[in-house]
């Protein structure tokens, strides 16, 4: 089958919303192996969105339409479809009432104007919205099936799941595709996909390849007579993927490293604290933005200046001055001295020079050194400090999320009982897990 997805609004074309709605409406499609031919934004407008609508099912089997069904003037892709196809609009009394239920349930008033919403064209087939005013509604013309879902991304979610592709799965049959996100950190794209050429293709599952800096994704797709028979493809090819690959798959579906860190560090009651400098309290902010956090994160330091390295973490006014803010020395002291002040089991460390500018013959654009401190704790059975440093040759924001992301990777390390290791994606430049240097923090 043909589909085609139209998302309608002024404020898609003008740039002032991210329209998602696309990638979510082809990615649901895809699981039932549909294929998505064609996709457009509109504006507000009724001669556009009528040869839209119009060209749409003249050439697909199935038209997705979002936006348009809200209160006001320019939702008007109800009428429009009515006017297109010559279907008269009728008043739909239950779709009324439970527009005045939700409005009750808030403790909010209904407006005249959210009346509009309880009108369909004639033969539709309402699809209910449980979390919001506006009902979407089916209908077939010309043997184009079109499904009209309101642009909020959160209620378009939910009716895509439990309105429309119960229908399209009941015209279908067959097919059912199912997919599985890998995320692996530490290996560049390409010799990713040189490590798993073999496997591209495994029976009725494949493997498709994306990058969403600094991961790459491996996105494993089956299709099976069920969705138990497309799971187990998808498992077992899986299993393959992960024995190849080893630790550099951290990680599977929508969660990040930090979310990774935090899951793995409180189910050992383990505590992080971290002393930043060039990431600029990004590890921290990573850290913090996964729920449950606190049960491992402990605090941290934004010891950007000198003046606050030595104030904040103890680093000596001689050390400094001898081999300079980026360096292994202040580097494994920063981290010792986090680990030690907030009373946690790892310290974490990063100083560097993000650029564009700040870069010398010895220290180069791009230079980090990073260090980890650790207690005996649940994850090792003596205190341990280990540093490395890179030369990282990207742009200053990029530079700061992979600094971080390493940073984060180690933390997942430890916790796992795994080697430190730096990525391959981008070599480095030297590196260290010597002795500690003479006069540095004993362990």
């Amino acid at each position: 089958m043909k589909a085609e997805i139209l998302t309608i609004g002024d404020e898609v074309l003008r740039g002032e919303i991210v329209d998602s709605n696309k990638a979510l409406l082809a990615q649901r499609l895809l699981s039932l192996d549909i294929e998505c031919h064609y996709q457009s934004s509109i504006r507000d407008d009724r001669q556009d969105m009528e040869e839209a609508f119009s060209r749409a099912v003249e050439r697909s089997d199935v038209l997705l339409v979002s936006g348009g069904l809200g209160p006001t003037r320019d939702d008007i892709t109800t009428e429009v479809m009515s006017e297109t196809f010559g279907r008269p609009l009728f008043l739909d009394e239950g779709s009324l009432e439970a527009i005045r239920a939700f409005f009750q349930n808030v403790g909010r008033e209904m407006s005249d104007t959210n009346r509009k919403q309880a009108f369909f064209p004639e033969g539709a087939d309402i699809l209910t919205n449980p979390v919001g005013t506006a009902p979407g509604f089916a209908l077939e013309q010309s043997g184009c099936l079109i499904f009209c879902l309101p642009g909020v991304p959160r209620e378009l979610s939910l009716m895509m799941d439990e309105q429309v592709l119960p229908r399209l799965g009941a015209v279908l049959g067959g097919t059912r595709v199912r997919a599985r996100i890998l995320r692996t950190f530490g290996i560049g794209e390409s010799s990713l996909e040189n490590e798993l050429s073999d496997l591209a293709r495994q029976g009725g599952a494949e493997i498709a390849f994306r990058t969403t800096f600094p991961d790459n994704l491996l996105r494993i797709i089956a299709r099976g007579r069920s969705t138990d028979e497309a799971d187990a493809q998808i498992t077992e090819l899986a299993g393959v993927v992960r024995e190849r690959l080893g630790d550099l798959v951290y990680a599977e579906e929508d969660e990040s490293m930090a979310a990774t860190v935090v899951r793995l560090f409180s189910e050992q009651s383990a505590r992080i604290a971290v002393a930043e400098s060039c990431t600029g309290g990004l590890i921290a902010q990573n850290l913090t933005s996964v729920p449950g956090a606190s049960g491992c994160f402990v605090g941290g330091v934004v010891a950007y200046a000198n003046s606050a390295k030595e104030s904040l973490l103890g680093v000596p006014e001689s050390m400094l001055a001898e081999f300079g803010a980026v360096s292994e020395p202040v580097a494994r002291t920063m981290a010792e001295s986090v680990r030690q002040r907030f009373g946690a089991d790892v310290g974490v460390a990063t100083t560097g020079i993000s650029g564009p500018d700040g870069g010398t013959a010895d220290k180069p654009v791009g230079l980090v050194h990073l260090a980890m401190s650790w207690g005996p704790g649940p994850a090792s059975t003596s205190a341990g400090l280990h540093s490395d440093h890179f030369v990282f040759p990207l742009d200053r924001l990029r530079h700061r999320v992979l600094t971080a992301q390493v940073a984060l990777d180690w933390m997942r390390r430890w916790a796992l009982g795994l080697e430190l290791v730096g990525p391959s994606l981008l070599r480095k430049l030297g590196g260290s897990s010597a002795p500690p240097f003479p006069g540095a923090p004993k362990a």
